[in-house]
């Protein structure tokens, strides 16, 4: 009626699109190219900013690469707006680490959002620094995941929890405890949406560190109906494997049934398995009990991995041992289990199909076995009520079903077909039909598998037919029936007419023919005449597949009863006959009958047989296929002796040495053995698992642990050391984690601080004036002091805190007791070491690669007089050939060039007034080196990063050869003296995100000889640990504190404290290493560095703990 108008449904259509879109962002979808971005990205106003940014994750979402517009989104973090910030955010992650060198300019900006009053923001923050995939700013992602991880919002906890998996990701070895630490603050949390995301955590990272779990087992227990619902399937996993780890698995439980069975493999124990079985008289008797090999079976392949499942050598060893009592465990004497049970019983009702599952899982392994019936209605109402998991559970079932078919036995029903059913569905429904069919239901289901079997689809059509064979096998009493049915169904195809596709008729026929074999397997002499009915309609049935059944049987059977061996003359002529004509696959069994037939043919029939067989032979020698061909001549070298005779016993006594005639007996005469599908499908995996399946183990699978495996240790089991370190431990992080610091104790520790300073000062002075004269003055010097009370209590106060739990009453001393405490002090002087320290020698260019010439340069400790951003670098050139070198110098091979983009911006807005400063300062060139002869050059160099090297060109004799001078972070700064008080004073100012630690092992004081001579061990650690240091790195020594304790052998409490400044940006950079240990052993050293340019910070760190370790060139 609209067509006056102009419009058509197609208009309609679109107009309607477009009214429904209106008020939305969808239209950015159609076309994000359709506006110039870049001017909107730098647009002062916050709605273009946020246009731009969606319309950049619209292409993103389309496949586009936009990483071309990384920096002038990356200068938006900054912006105020929640919602820019949060776009912003999402474009970060998904192009921070194709452009990491941009990425780390926006830390500092994450940093300070994770401080942002809205814990929205302050999540958004950390997930994107956790996302951001780059080793150099884990540890800075790692504390704010720390520091998160106490925050008071949940939103942000959760956060949090997501993010450790991130970083686990990582391998970050020298922080996994401080990761699993966290995961263990984040389970014991109130809220059960963080606790979710604290079970996918620990799933991920440590999933058999079972004493996390220990310690909040009966809380997660609590709050686990209260998770998530995909935090639920995670949980309740990881409590079953705790269950199982520690106590092992129920006696009671379907598990361990194969204790306490009879004879008959029925149940006995306390009657607990009549609910499970059917009456015997009623239902088919033990054809309905529940099987106890295979149940047997699920409960080690549950437990045991894939590499041990493949290891065992036969499926007899899968049943033939049974779990050791010490493996066990009681549920009327454990609570653990019975919690477990409680609360995972409401799950079983859940609207999540796979928490159904899961709960499922843990009461089908630990529940007692009248308890076991619980899970049968909630997996069949999800069965009807779920379409997109039915198949999923079905899969499930059917391994419950194995094992215990009487359990759905009474709910047939629920596994009848359906018209939209797929395939694979019918399939598992069918074979469910097959297991739990009785004597009181089979009428009913071979009524359904009749319409089945009439049902378009032929393929779902043989598998019904495959069912009526497998229900007749398991039943006893109705293989009549069955037959009869069966053997109308082959009549009925074989006249059907010729089948091109097994899939189709043929399918049908050869599944029906199939089935009658199984049923005759189980008593062929009874079933005699239904063989004769099947070899009769050899001449009616064209299916290649079934005939070739059909004449196996005639193989197999040839000497049953009394009519089929008078029948084997003609069925033998007719297969000759027959051969030409014949596929493949029925050649082959044709010959393989006819030698059958012959070898257990009567005398009278012996000469006629041989004739045929021999004919058979001669038309299979001349066949097109190979396989015949070979076929055919095995079997005429076998029967050699047989077709050499003219009776069948005159080759009785000459065959008996013939060893072909013992392999026609292994071949021909040996008996079948009963089939058992078990022996090929008997891998079974955790209910709910994808491995269950796809049958084989997926990755992530993870069986379920030795049972008793895990020892649980209660916290009054710890020694006092132990106890003592992990409180340590807390106070650390606690200081870590804060965000801001105690006044009153601050001003203690300054005034403390400030003696030990005024000492300090009073000794440089005369250390110096005394190291000039004496150059073998000794590094340190100690001279003893009385300290106050008040100084005292508070240096002892971290000590009292240790074991205040064992000794109450310490907290009540008063301040005359603690003065019957007091210790000496040690003041701190330090002497002249410049003669002592070794700068560390890096290579620039071997002579192999220089054609002689060997270039190595070393770091100075000197300050550049051309600008801060320089550093020194003492270059020796060193000609190893025998021949001279000419013009020798060092050029910036990027000095004609423009510096890269990204190089410049990590500069830093510090170093804006440097732009114009050359790279490298040119050298004062080498005219000849004369062979053997060394010369030493001063460069002076402004690297662009912390970790890039500088691009150089080496020129001698006329040759260019590119170099590259790595930059060394020990020298990237500048000694900064500050007295101790100025030292405590700065590093009060740079507390949580700003303050970072790592531990590291030293051992060069054992390698000092001077210890051997008698000098004092806490000095000679001193001095190697201040070499090592200043060999290394370009600091400044503030002091040593040198605690005087009752035993001089212990080392632990020793500080010592390097101040300097960032050349680049002039940032304080203050270092405190505090020495932990023996004096005569390796130490355990704590480096911890207080720096506001987090990035340096930490990869210095990393470098300082590295060469900590390294052993020293050569002793001091």
């Amino acid at each position: 009626m609209f067509n006056k108008f102009g419009s058509t449904s197609e208009t309609l259509s679109k107009a309607s699109a477009v009214v429904h879109r209106i008020g939305t962002d969808a239209h950015l979808y159609d076309d994000p190219e359709d506006v110039n971005i870049a001017p909107l990205l730098d647009s002062k106003f916050e709605s273009e900013k946020c246009e731009a940014l969606k319309r950049l994750l619209a292409l993103i979402a389309q496949g586009s690469d936009v990483s071309n517009f990384f920096p002038q989104v990356v200068k938006n973090v900054a912006s105020q707006s929640s919602e820019v910030k949060k776009l912003v955010y999402l474009y970060l992650l998904q192009y921070a680490e194709k452009r990491p060198n941009e990425a780390l300019l926006s830390i500092n900006y994450f940093q300070k959002d994770l401080g942002d009053p809205n814990p929205l923001v302050r999540a958004w923050a950390l997930r994107t620094m956790a996302g951001i995939r780059l080793h150099v700013i884990a540890p800075i992602a790692l504390a704010a995941v720390g520091k998160c991880a106490r925050d008071p919002a949940v939103y942000v906890r959760k956060y949090a929890a997501n993010a450790l998996p991130k970083l686990h990701d990582l391998r970050l070895e020298e922080h996994a405890s401080a990761i699993e630490e966290l995961v263990g603050i984040l389970l014991n949390d109130h809220s059960p949406g963080v606790v979710g995301a604290a079970a996918a955590a620990f799933t991920s990272i440590c999933p058999n560190n079972f004493k996390l779990i220990g310690k909040n087992y009966k809380k997660l227990c609590q709050i686990l109906p209260d998770v998530e619902e995909w935090g639920q399937i995670l949980l309740i996993g990881t409590l079953l494997r705790y269950v199982v780890a520690r106590h092992g698995l129920v006696r009671e439980s379907l598990m361990l049934s194969l204790h306490g069975m009879d004879s008959n493999g029925l149940c006995e124990k306390d009657g607990l398995g009549r609910d499970l079985t059917l009456d015997k008289e009623e239902d088919g008797g033990k054809s309905d009990s529940f099987d106890v090999n295979l149940v047997s079976l699920v409960s080690k392949c549950y437990i045991e991995g894939p590499d041990e499942y493949l290891s065992r050598s036969s499926y007899t060893d899968t049943v033939s041992s049974a779990f050791d009592s010490k493996e066990t465990t009681s549920i009327a004497h454990n609570e653990d289990v019975k919690i477990l049970l409680q609360c995972t019983s409401p799950l079983l009702w859940s609207n999540n199909s796979a928490v159904v599952l899961a709960a499922a899982g843990v009461q089908w392994i630990m529940a007692p076995l009248e308890e076991v019936k619980k899970i049968v209605k909630p997996l069949l109402f999800l069965l009807r009520s779920s379409s997109a998991s039915k198949y999923v559970v079905l899969c499930n079932i059917l391994v419950f079903a194995k094992a215990v078919p009487s359990l759905f036995a009474p709910h047939f029903e629920t596994f009848f077909i359906c018209s939209s059913d797929a395939y694979q569905v019918k399939a598992y429904k069918l074979e469910m039909l097959s297991l739990v069919a009785t004597t009181s239901s089979i009428s009913s289901i071979l009524r359904e598998f009749e319409d089945y079997v009439k049902d378009p689809d032929r393929r779902f059509a043989a598998d019904t037919v495959a069912a009526i064979g497998l229900c007749a096998k398991r039943l006893p009493t109705i293989p009549t029936t069955c037959l009869d049915g069966l053997l109308a169904l082959v009549r009925q195809e074989s006249f059907a007419g010729d089948f091109e596709s097994v899939d189709g008729e043929a399918g049908v026929l050869v599944q029906a023919v199939m089935s009658i074999q199984t049923i005759i397997e189980r008593d062929p002499l009874r079933h005699e005449k239904v063989l004769i009915q099947l070899f009769r309609s050899l001449d009616s049935i064209k299916v290649a597949a079934a005939r070739a059944i059909i004449i196996w049987m005639v193989g197999v059977y040839c000497s049953l009863g009394h009519i089929i061996p008078k029948m084997l003359t003609t069925i033998t002529k007719y297969l000759a006959w027959s051969f030409k004509s014949e596929a493949s696959e029925t050649k082959l069994q044709i010959l393989n009958t006819t030698a059958k037939v012959l070898k257990s043919a009567e005398a009278d029939d012996f000469q006629m047989l041989k004739r045929v067989v021999i004919y058979v032979f001669e038309l299979g020698e001349c066949d097109l296929s190979y396989d015949v061909r070979d076929r055919t001549r095995f079997l005429k070298k076998l029967l050699s002796s047989k077709l050499a005779c003219h009776k069948p016993a005159e080759d009785s006594v000459a065959s008996q040495e013939h060893i072909a005639t013992h392999v026609v007996e292994h071949v021909f005469g040996r008996k079948l053995t009963p089939f058992s599908p078990l022996a090929l499908h008997n891998r079974f995996y955790l209910p709910g698992s994808l491995s269950q399946i796809v049958l084989h183990a997926a990755p992530g699978y993870e069986p379920l642990p030795k049972p008793c495996s895990f020892v649980f240790e209660e916290q009054d089991q710890l020694s006092d050391l132990d106890r003592q370190r992990e409180a340590a431990a807390d106070l650390d992080d606690s200081r870590e984690s804060s965000e801001t610091v105690d006044d009153d104790g601050s001003s203690d520790y300054d005034s403390e601080s400030s003696i030990g300073s005024d000492c300090s000062s009073d000794g440089d002075e005369r250390t110096v004036s005394n190291g000039v004269n004496d150059p073998a003055a000794p590094l340190i010097q100690i001279s003893e002091t009385s300290v106050s009370a008040d100084q005292e209590e508070l240096r002892s106060k971290k000590a009292l805190d240790l074991w205040l739990d064992d000794q109450p009453s310490t907290s009540n001393q008063t301040p005359s007791a603690l003065n019957s405490n007091q210790s000496s002090y040690a003041k701190i002087s330090i002497g002249d070491i410049g003669s002592r320290v070794k700068p560390k020698s890096y290579s620039l260019l071997d002579p192999g690669n220089g054609s002689g010439l060997k270039v190595g340069y070393t770091f100075l400790s000197e300050v550049s007089t051309v600008s801060p951003l320089h550093v020194c670098v003492e270059v020796l050139f060193e000609n190893s050939s025998a021949e001279p070198i000419l013009e020798v110098n060092l050029e910036d091979e990027e000095s004609m060039k423009v510096a890269d983009s990204s190089e410049q911006t990590l500069v830093g807005k510090a170093n804006a007034s440097y732009n114009n400063v050359p790279t490298l300062i040119p050298m004062e060139e080498i005219s000849c080196l004369e062979p053997r002869q060394s010369a030493k050059r001063l460069i002076q160099v402004r690297f662009h990063h912390h970790l890039l090297p500088m691009r150089l060109t080496l020129h001698y004799n006329g040759k260019e050869v590119p170099v590259k001078l790595r930059p060394d972070l020990g020298y990237l700064v500048k000694p900064f003296s500050m007295s101790i008080e100025e030292f405590l004073a700065t590093e009060s100012r740079l507390p949580g995100m700003f303050e970072y630690s790592r531990r590291c092992t030293f051992d060069d004081h054992v390698k000092d000889s001077r210890m051997e001579n008698g000098k004092d061990k806490f000095l000679s650690i001193c001095e190697c640990i201040t070499l090592k240091v200043l060999s290394n790195s370009n600091l400044h020594l503030v002091s040593v504190d040198l605690p005087v304790a009752n035993s001089l052998e212990d080392a632990t409490g020793l500080r010592l404290r390097f101040s300097s400044k960032i050349l680049s940006s002039e940032i304080p950079l203050l270092i405190t290493i505090t020495v932990e240990g023996k004096c005569t052993e390796v130490l355990n050293i704590t480096v911890k560095i207080n720096c506001e340019e987090t990035v340096f910070g930490l990869n210095l760190l990393n470098r300082i703990a590295n060469f900590m370790v390294e052993p020293s060139s050569s002793a001091s």
